[in-house]
This record gives C-alpha cells, sequence and structure tokens, in this order.
C-alpha cells in the first residue's frame, strides 16, 4: 500500500486494528511529514560525513576493498534517526549487526570509531598484536559509549563483529540482546534493543533470516522487537520514484517475518528518515519487529575491484550519469533558503579536515591491536591488560551437605497443591533412593552441578530442542501439573534463598538459529554458564556456520572469548546413520594444538586450556560430568567447551557415580587410570587400551567375560583436547612392556583416532607404534540394521583383545 510519492508500506496481514490505525496515521496524515530547518541542516550534516567518509577513502586507497557505501549514503543518517528516536523513548544500549557493506562508515560515522584506528586497518606494513590471527577490517565489531548528541542522553552502542557469512551474525545480535536486557531487568526491551542490516539478496534467501524473526515471540528468546534496515540494491537505479513503493521481495515475506515492511527511495532523505523515526516509534510502542527497505542501487560493483558493467552493463550507464544522494539534497536545501552554497562548503571541509588529520595520526600506530574492536567487554573479569587474574583453578568439589540439599530439591516437587505424572513420581522417588544411597546418574550430577553454581550467584542458560524435559525423558527441569494447564514448577529456582535464576527453555525447530542466539547470550557475561544441546548431536550440523565461524576462532579473530557449551549426544546404539554420531573428528580437526609437539609448561593442566581454541571432552562418569560443568565456570578465563553426552549409559547401572568422587579436593579428571588388577602388576600387562566415552563399557564387560583384567589394562581419556600429554606419557610408561592401542567405536576415518594417535606417539617419542581397535572406515556414521550394528561391536572387541592381533603388522 503506498502513501507517498517515496513510501509504500506492506502491513495488510496485521490482525490487529489498533497498530493498522497507528500505521495509517502515521502515512495518511497530510503534511505529517514536514522537517524544521534545523533538522534539514542536521540531515545535511550527516549525509555530508557518510558521503565524504566515503570518497576520502577512496582517495587515499583506491585499489582497497572497502566494501563501500556509495549509492545508499543515507544509511547512516537512516541508523542516527532510529538511534535518536529509540534514546528519546529510553532506550540507552544499541546492540548491531550488518554485513560489510558500509561497515566502516558506520563505524566512523554511527558508532564513532577514532576515525585514525579505522584508516591505519589501511597501513599494509603493520605489525599484528600477538593477540591473535585477526580480521579484515569489514568484519570487526566494536564496542562504546558516547552522549547521544540529539537527546542528550548516555548511550552505549554495540556492532558485532561478523564472518563473511552475510546473515550469520543476526542470531548472535539477538541473544546479546537478550542477555543484556536480563542482567539489567529490563523485561519489556525498553532499555535494551537491537538494529539488524540486511542486504536485499540475503533478507529474501537466507534462510537464518527467518530463523531468527521466528524467536522474536517465544517468552525465552524475544527482544521486544527489533528494528531491521535492508541495503536494497534488488529493484537498481529507476527514474521512476513509484518504483520504490512495490516490493522486490515475494509477496509473502512481510506474513513470514510477521512484521510491516516499510519501503522507501533512498535518493529521498527527508522519506528515509521520516521512515526511520515511524520504524522507531513502532518498536518502542508495540515491542515488534519493523523491516525499512532502503531502495537504493550501488555505485560500484561487489566491492572497489568488481567490474559490474560485465554483467549490467545497461543499468551503470544509467547509475554512473546519476548525481549522488548528498549534491542533491544540497541542492534542494540551498534552493529553499536553508544553507547557502558556503555554509556546505564548510560543512564539507570541516569533515575533510577531520578525516586529514586523523590519516596524519594513523601514521603514528606501529601495531594492530585487535583489541581495539572488542564487541563485548567484560569490565573486571580480567586484568586491567587484558590477562587472567590467575593461572589456576580450584577445586570443583562440593561439600556433602550442600549435595544432599541439591539432591533432595531434584528429587521433589517444592510447591503445594502440584499433581506430577504417575511415572515422574517414579522418577523423583528413584533419585531420592540414589541420594540416600549417596550416588548420581548423569541427571542427577548435571542438577547437582548446576544447582550448586547458582548458589554462588551464576546464572544458567539451557536451551535446545526439548531441553526442559530432555531428549531422553531424563532431565526433567520443568514440572507440569497433571490438573491445571500451563501450570509449571521449576524445581531448580527453589533451591536457595538467594540464588541466582536458572532459565531452562525448549527452542524453536532451529539449530543455526538458536545456536547463534545462545552463544551472543554468553557473550555478555562470563558470569552465567550458557548451554546448547542438540537433540542429537549429530543435528548441530545444520548450525555449522556457528561453529565454524564464531564459536571455534572467535578469540583468535576478534579476541573475544566465550564460555558457551554445546551438549551433542553421541554413541552407536543400533539407531542408524542419523542419531548416532556427533562427529568428533570434524571439532577435533579444528583444535589448534600441534599433535608433533609435546608442551612445555607451568601449570600443564590449566595453563593447555587457556592456550586452546576450545575444550572437547567425553566423559564415561556422572562425576566427571559433574566436574567438568563446575569447572567451565570456576576457570579465570572463559573458552567453549564441547561435551559429547551419552544416550544409554543415562540409565546404565554401572554409569553410577558416588559423593566420595564429588567432595572438596576432588577435581575433574583429565585421564582415568586402570584402577583394577592391571594397576597391580603393570610390568605384566600386555596391552593397554586407550578410549574415550561409552566404549569404556563395553570394554570392561567383554575383559571381565574373557578373563583378562590383569593382562589388558584400559584408560579413558576424558578431555581429548587439549590433549592430556603429560598424563598419557605417565599412563604409557607404567605399563613398559604392553602394546598401545586406541579403540573406539566410530568409524576408523570418524571418531578420534586420527586425532589421539599422532598426539599419542608424540607422548612415547614415536617408541612404539599405536594400534587400531574399532569399526572400519565407511561413509555413513553408523549401519541402519541392528544385526550389522551388534556384528560390528563383538568385532571391534575381538581385535580389541585378541592379543596376537597385529603380531603380523608390527
Amino acid at each position: 500500500m503506498a502513501y507517498c510519492q517515496h513510501i509504500g508500506v506492506e502491513f495488510m496481514f496485521i490482525n490487529d486494528l489498533e497498530q493498522c490505525q497507528w500505521i495509517r496515521q502515521k502515512f495518511e496524515t497530510p503534511g505529517i511529514m514536514q522537517f524544521t530547518n534545523e533538522e534539514k541542516r542536521t540531515l545535511l550534516a550527516r549525509l555530508v560525513r557518510s558521503t565524504r567518509f566515503e570518497e576520502f577513502l577512496h582517495r587515499k586507497w583506491s585499489s582497497e576493498k572497502r566494501f563501500g557505501l556509495e549509492g545508499c549514503e543515507v544509511l547512516i543518517p537512516a541508523l542516527k534517526t532510529i538511534i535518536d528516536k529509540s534514546s528519546e523513548k529510553g532506550v540507552d544500549y544499541v546492540i548491531m549487526g550488518m554485513p560489510h557493506r558500509g561497515r566502516l562508515n558506520v563505524l566512523a560515522n554511527v558508532i564513532r570509531k577514532e576515525l585514525e584506528q579505522i584508516f591505519c586497518q589501511f597501513d599494509s606494513k603493520l605489525e599484528a598484536a600477538d593477540e591473535g590471527s585477526g580480521d579484515v577490517k569489514y568484519h570487526l565489531g566494536m564496542y562504546h559509549r558516547r552522549i547521544n548528541r540529539v537527546t542528550d542522553r548516555n548511550i552505549t552502542l554495540s556492532l558485532v563483529a561478523n564472518p563473511s557469512h552475510l546473515e550469520a551474525a543476526d542470531p548472535v545480535v539477538q541473544g546479546k540482546t537478550k542477555a543484556e536486557q536480563f542482567y539489567c531487568g529490563d523485561t519489556e526491551g525498553k532499555k535494551v534493543m537491537s538494529i539488524l542490516l540486511h542486504g536485499d539478496a540475503a533478507f529474501a534467501g537466507q534462510g537464518i533470516v527467518y530463523e531468527t524473526f521466528h524467536l522474536s515471540d517465544l517468552p525465552s528468546y524475544t527482544t521486544h522487537g527489533t528494528v531491521h534496515v535492508v541495503v536494497n540494491n534488488q529493484i537498481g537505479f529507476t527514474t521512476d520514484p513509484r518504483m520504490a513503493r512495490s516490493s522486490p521481495y515475494p509477496t509473502d515475506v512481510a506474513r513470514v517475518v510477521n512484521a510491516p515492511i516499510f519501503h522507501v527511495n533512498a535518493d529521498d532523505p527527508e522519506a528515509v528518515v521520516y521512515v526511520c523515526n515511524v520504524a522507531a516509534e513502532w518498536r518502542s510502542t508495540f515491542h515488534k519487529d519493523v523491516v525499512v527497505d532502503l531502495v537504493c542501487y550501488r555505485r560500484n560493483g561487489h566491492n572497489e575491484m568488481d567490474e559490474p558493467m560485465f554483467t549490467q552493463p545497461l543499468m551503470y550507464k544509467q547509475i554512473r550519469k546519476q548525481k549522488p544522494v548528498l549534491q542533491k539534497y544540497a541542492e534542494l536545501l540551498i534552493s529553499q533558503g536553508v544553507v547557502n552554497q558556503p555554509e556546505y562548503e564548510e560543512e564539507i571541509a570541516k569533515y575533510d579536515k577531520i578525516c586529514e588529520e586523523a590519516h596524519a595520526r594513523s601514521k603514528d600506530e606501529k601495531i594492530l591491536h585487535i583489541k581495539h574492536w572488542l564487541d563485548s567487554p567484560w569490565p573486571g573479569f580480567f586484568t586491567l591488560d587484558g590477562q587472567p587474574r590467575s593461572m589456576s583453578c580450584p577445586s570443583t568439589g562440593l561439600n556433602e551437605e550442600d549435595l544432599t540439599h541439591i539432591g533432595q530439591v531434584a528429587s521433589s516437587v517444592p510447591v503445594e497443591d502440584f499433581t506430577i505424572h504417575g511415572g515422574l513420581s517414579r522418577i523423583l522417588k528413584t533419585r531420592g533412593e540414589m541420594v540416600k544411597n549417596r550416588t548420581v546418574d548423569w541427571a542427577l550430577a548435571e542438577y547437582m552441578a548446576f544447582g550448586s553454581l547458582l548458589k554462588e550467584g551464576i546464572h544458567i542458560r539451557l536451551s535446545g530442542q526439548d531441553v526442559e524435559r530432555g531428549t531422553f525423558s531424563h532431565r526433567h527441569h520443568v514440572l507440569h501439573d497433571q490438573n491445571v494447564d500451563k501450570r509449571t514448577c521449576i524445581p531448580m529456582n527453589h533451591l536457595w534463598p538467594n540464588q541466582a535464576p536458572y532459565t531452562v527453555c525448549n527452542s524453536s525447530l532451529s539449530e543455526y538459529g538458536v545456536l547463534g542466539f545462545e552463544l551472543g547470550f554468553a557473550m555478555a557475561s562470563p558470569n552465567a554458564l550458557v548451554l546448547w544441546e542438540a537433540q542429537f548431536g549429530d543435528f548441530h550440523n545444520t548450525a555449522q556456520c556457528i561453529i565454524d565461524q564464531f564459536i571455534c576462532p572467535g578469540q583468535a579473530k576478534w579476541v573475544r572469548q566465550n564460555g558457551i557449551v554445546l551438549l551433542l549426544p553421541h554413541g552407536m546404539e543400533g539407531m542408524g546413520p542419523e542419531h548416532s554420531s556427533a562427529r568428533p573428528e570434524r571439532f577435533l580437526q579444528m583444535c589448534n594444538d600441534d599433535p608433533d609437539v609435546f608442551p612445555k609448561l607451568d601449570d600443564f593442566d590449566v595453563r593447555q586450556l587457556y592456550d586452546c581454541n576450545w575444550i572437547v571432552v567425553n566423559c564415561s562418569t556422572p562425576a566427571n560430568f559433574f566436574h567438568v560443568l563446575r569447572r567451565q565456570i570456576l576457570l579465570p578465563f572463559r573458552k567453549p567447551l564441547i561435551i559429547f553426552t551419552p544416550k544409554s549409559l543415562l540409565r546404565h547401572p554401572e554409569a553410577r557415580s558416588s559423593f566420595d568422587d564429588m567432595l572438596p579436593g576432588t577435581n575433574f579428571l583429565r585421564v582415568i587410570p586402570d584402577g583394577g588388577p592391571a594397576a597391580q602388576s603393570p610390568q605384566n600387562v600386555r596391552r593397554v587400551l586407550f578410549c574415550t566415552g561409552k566404549v569404556y563399557y563395553d570394554l570392561t564387560r567383554e575383559r571381565k567375560a574373557r578373563n583378562m583384567e590383569a593382562d589388558v589394562a584400559i584408560t579413558r581419556v576424558e578431555q581429548l583436547s587439549p590433549f592430556p600429554f603429560d598424563l598419557l606419557q605417565k599412563e604409557a610408561q607404567k605399563y613398559p612392556n604392553a602394546e598401545l592401542v586406541w579403540c573406539q567405536e566410530e568409524h576408523k576415518n570418524q571418531g578420534y583416532y586420527d586425532y589421539v594417535k599422532p598426539r599419542l606417539r608424540t607422548t612415547i617419542n614415536r617408541a612404539k607404534p599405536v594400534w587400531y581397535a574399532g569399526r572400519e572406515p565407511a561413509a555413513a556414521p553408523a549401519t541402519g540394521n541392528k544385526k550389522t550394528h551388534l556384528t560390528e561391536l563383538q568385532r571391534l572387541l575381538d581385535t580389541a583383545f585378541n592379543l596376537d592381533a597385529f603380531k603380523d603388522l608390527a
């Protein structure tokens, strides 16, 4: 629906009469789009800065890619208008995400990054600081607190760093926004908001856009409205202003994103500013998403090195004839008597001088510091120079009273007149019996880790598909009254009088969007344990972009630590190729340690953790799972933690731990040595089986059946990365006459073998071979046939315990 020459609106899908009338009033009221002379001069000054910034970069570095804003210079006044109006309405923190086009301009003229810090990024002679590998300048983020000159109020602006995957930052921004709202008690989004920028093709074509939009109405994910701004080249250049009123998107986009779309011709700066004012007011009034579609053209190609006339010759012949929007608007204001030519030229000269002076200062820079571009600082967590306050980790054990108390709450219903399901009553009764017997299973160990951290003031957020109950119906952190619809109880929030809050939330059926959201949430504060659980471990592959571009290299690229935890159910249990493997080989392949170098470190275990890019574990006991969750918070720094979690072990009768393994003085065990007859007479042991995770229980059962407990030692590698070189060296030296075998239930080209073998060889100075017992190489992670699964399992057990299996290979 069109309202004026340069504006069009899509909103007919909205069923709320008040909202429809509100939009009509904003666009149909005669004469409503009026600007004072002062407002026009402010708009002109902002256009001068936007345009001359790009022209300055082009003059100084004409052969450098910068993904400039030429053709949509009005974006800068548009964003500043949204921020001004939002600040007027009470917002004091704006978190932004955007692709690379115009990013440097936004950093300079919206966030107000020091110009010399931007210009020095173009100097190829500057040395990189030793803080990480860094990233290209048009991916970097920024955090800045300043005074908004229009409202004279403090405003904090954060632009989140992003990879080249254009829309990948969308859910990250939303998660960070949600976290900042949560920590300041902003339950309605009145203080903290987000702005997301999009390219037209990505907005229409990238599924993550819609995954992110669909989180906006979920209680634990809503950010109470986001202003989306589309830099739209889809229509291309046209002299017909009516083209700005037609949507370039599929007809149902507005309905799918459940947000009104305001189309506006970017050649009309006053129309753009008016629409942006309306969009910001819509968001503050209704706390819902809104889209501003800036219909513009791109004066250059994809980047400054690209020649667009190869493929769009006629369009670009027309584009190159067009006056820039600054020139058009200046001529309009001069004709209206709002400014005169000398005043206009003085405004240009003033900004040009600012750029030249900043360029001169930039030549004094000798080192590129990535930390100057940090988008999420954690005041007080590190020392002033960004270092950990210690290089040690305290015991992760708990006193018996706390363990018992948490266990009792976990096995009860802490509110009155609340009827739970009969099956759940049996589960809680079993938990209570375990507590009396001083034992825990996996669900109870997790409960105790969470409950203890809540007591210490650590907020915990667990998110994913069906996490409230647990995919395998083992968790039950949210109880449902069987007689009252939608009445629920979260016992974890009834543990202590002054505890931190516990958030457990079933997500939408999304991995990419939700994992990005939780990563963003974890960016906001180091004093929170944020976990994302995949319904099955292999489902993380639809979120691979977040893992590859953010979680794995985030600290190296952007000096941004993050303590997010990924819980990935994993195990070969005859359930077919899609529910078996969490693909550990992929995570291990991305670990940054050197397989051929035995680290020489003081405080070996903690220093290794500090140097790694992420931590990868596969726990074989509930106690170790408890400890690794607590260690994640008690460490003096933050690293992503990847945990391959069990399925069948959740109820395995031998997969139990004693309170004794969780008391003060106990810690996470990176390696669990054999504690049976083999360890009593190590010189007589003929083979050491190194393994990780669930296969340990298959191996111990088989070893006992074969009466080989004195001949074969089984050593569990609980922490795979960083690799426990020091402890495994001791294990290998303990058994001087034994063969060394890596045993896994995964296929040979998957799992851990390719990661473990070279590192294990390094620990023993390559003195012995490291043999393999496991499934043969395969294309699929697991068979779909139960009988084949069992045959493969027995075959690998036969290899593991056949002491002559490698005789002819030596």
